[in-house]
């Protein structure tokens, strides 16, 4: 069975003047797989995921995502995706539930299903005791598990995640991965920034920017056979000496 191609990125380029930050990129995403794209930093990946989604036009190039062009249908983007930055994009002074409320009215979601998205998403996440408490008042761990499932409260096709899991605990680490393993397979292509070379393992294929282009695009199995890796962090350093 052919698989549905949910991004497909074609020659994307984004220049500052004479600088190529994301030079002639090319590569297909897959529904419901983990795609993880790594570099270094500075290496062009949250150039080129910005483009992706929608807030940064490409200088060249053509890309789709969701079936959206990203040079004409960016709104469509957003709305068909979902996102989770780096400093998690919850407001500390509402509680856990307005939190909630407040980005499903973002998202167009009427109140009955906010009301419904917001008691079942408490109950999975266990905040039930938590669900009228300040978001700032939370541990780290768990505003991060909040703002994943924010990020899914509209159902989107793909979720971005913009280095999801920096400066947690590992064991914080591992259930969130569970959390992105479940939404894979329930069908939501996760498409993740990470520098956490042991998280790249985790991925079903993996991507390596080095000096905003992609020298390497595969599994991580291959990738390692490739370059006679014993890990992906292996892998990393040798393209990234060239």
């Amino acid at each position: 069975m052919k698989q549905e191609k949910v991004i497909q990125v074609t020659d994307l380029t984004k220049m500052f003047g004479d600088f190529a930050a994301v030079d002639a990129i090319s590569f297909d995403v897959y529904k419901g797989e983990i795609f993880g794209f790594l570099g270094a930093n500075g290496a062009g990946k949250t150039t080129a995921m910005k483009m992706l989604i929608g807030i940064s036009n490409p200088t060249s190039g053509q890309a789709k995502v969701a079936g959206f062009d990203v040079f004409t249908h960016a709104e469509d983007i957003k709305k068909n995706i979902g996102y989770m930055s780096q400093k998690f994009a919850l407001y500390d002074d509402l509680t856990v539930r307005e939190n909630i409320r407040f980005f499903g009215g973002i998202y167009g979601l009427s109140r009955e299903r906010i009301k419904q998205k917001s008691n079942a998403l408490i109950e999975e996440l266990g905040l039930q005791g938590a669900a009228n408490k300040l978001v700032g008042a939370l541990p780290l761990g768990w505003k991060q598990k909040l703002s994943f499932s924010v990020a899914l409260i509209h159902d989107p096709k793909i979720v971005f995640l913009d280095e999801p899991t920096g400066g947690v605990d590992p064991i914080t680490r591992r259930q969130f991965w569970e959390m992105i393993y479940k939404a894979a397979h329930e069908g939501t292509t996760v498409f993740v920034t990470t520098h956490y070379m042991d998280e790249a393992e985790y991925c079903d294929r993996v991507s390596i920017m080095v000096n905003g282009k992609i020298e390497a695009l595969d599994s991580p199995k291959q990738l390692k056979k490739q370059f006679q890796a014993a890990n992906m962090n292996d892998v990393f350093l040798k393209l990234a000496r060239g």
